[in-house]
């Protein structure tokens, strides 16, 4: 048999360039959609946007150091890595867990807040994809490799739900899932796991405590009907993107900014990407997700050993699902829940764990295969 010999060439091109056109679009919008709240609240309206840009600068360095790790690396640290993400988990229910506009999901670090929700994201999928190419064939037998691969899924995503944060739940859960099924996961367990989802998804909604998510269903089958209650948010946000048009009313121009839509800045800028820039600009912006996720599954594909196919589509696919649910809520298309765009949401913590993932799956696009066909035939 002859050796493979793969060179480590450049970066995925088209994925580096996406990117960084995305963190530039999120900069410039994140600056026009927080201006109103940040003259009323800081008398600056550049606030949250010298903010974004500072997030941004730290977050493009750590994609650029991630980019030149070798990959192969982040296995050997997994243990301590998924370790280190569950434990700033629960540390929001220690002193230093800080409570904001009603949800306790951050800590507190003095000279900033942390999302540890973020890091359990990117430690989950760095120690499943370990834990999936250790176990290789025998990933395929219910008590040694899909019952424990089960187990490891609800835990990442019970350190998530335990924080109130059902979107970001299922991102996880899904992430996770859609690992497993790549890695060959037994397939009668798919009846189990959508019965599994669904007594789970009674519980989240329908159990004391969580009216709040029954109201959101409802505002989300007929949001008019209750417009000025439950269904505002969504009902502004289809406003902004109704009122934008094919090229939109203009880049600074966005009525809908100025406190009619909650978190316009955050969870909602693809609202106001739509009313400033049009239906041109958020397809441009689809279009930019779309040549990630395709180029993150081809990497995936062609990458050179099995950790590094199960760590590039766990990076690609936490991107797709994050940002088709975040879309979906502000078309409308799902009820509403509390999750960012990623790359352009206001955020740092999201924005620099979603960088350093990215550069991470760029470094594993460096050592691919670029024909994989061409050497299995050398191989044979």
């Amino acid at each position: 048999m002859a050796k493979q010999n793969i060179k480590k060439k450049p970066v995925d091109f088209i994925i580096f360039i996406s990117v960084l056109t995305l963190v530039f679009i999120g900069i410039i919008m994140v600056y026009s959609a927080s201006w109103p709240e940040g003259m009323v609240r800081y008398g600056d309206g550049s606030h949250y946007a010298r903010r974004h840009i500072q997030w941004a600068l730290v977050g493009i360095v750590g994609m650029v150091l991630m980019m030149n790790i070798e990959y192969r690396i982040w296995k050997k640290l997994s243990v301590p890595i998924y370790i280190a993400a569950i434990i700033l988990a629960l540390l929001i229910f220690t002193p230093m867990g800080v409570e904001i506009k009603g949800a306790r999901r951050w800590i507190d670090l003095g000279f900033t807040t942390f999302m540890p929700s973020d890091a359990v994201k990117l430690g989950s999928i760095v120690f499943f994809a370990a834990f999936l190419d250790n176990k290789k064939e025998r990933v395929r037998k219910l008590f040694d490799g899909t019952f424990p691969a089960f187990l490891l899924i609800v835990l990442s995503a019970a350190v998530v739900y335990i924080q109130r944060d059902l979107s970001t739940t299922a991102t996880v859960a899904g992430t996770m899932f859609v690992m497993f099924f790549i890695a060959g996961m037994w397939l009668p367990i798919i009846g189990v796991i959508i019965a599994g989802t669904g007594i789970f998804a009674k519980y989240a909604i329908f159990s004391e405590g969580n009216e709040y998510r029954q109201r959101r269903i409802l505002a989300f089958l007929d949001p008019f009907e209750d417009k000025l209650g439950d269904g505002w948010q969504i009902v502004q946000s289809l406003y902004a993107m109704g009122s934008g048009g094919l090229l939109g009313v203009g880049l600074g121009q966005s009525r809908q900014k100025f406190f009619y839509i909650p978190e316009s800045y955050n969870d909602f800028i693809f609202s106001i990407i739509g009313e400033e820039l049009g239906l041109i600009g958020t397809m441009f912006v689809l279009l930019l997700y779309a040549m990630i996720i395709w180029r993150g599954y081809v990497v995936a594909l062609n990458a050179k050993d099995a950790f590094g196919s199960y760590l590039a589509t766990g990076i690609t696919s936490l991107l797709a699902i994050q940002t088709f649910i975040n879309i979906g809520v502000v078309t409308s298309s799902i009820p509403v829940t509390g999750i960012t765009l990623p790359l352009i949401s206001f955020g740092g913590t999201s924005l620099v764990i979603y960088l350093a993932g990215l550069g991470i799956l760029m470094n594993i696009s460096r050592t691919s295969n670029s024909d994989r066909r061409k050497v299995n035939e050398n191989n044979n």
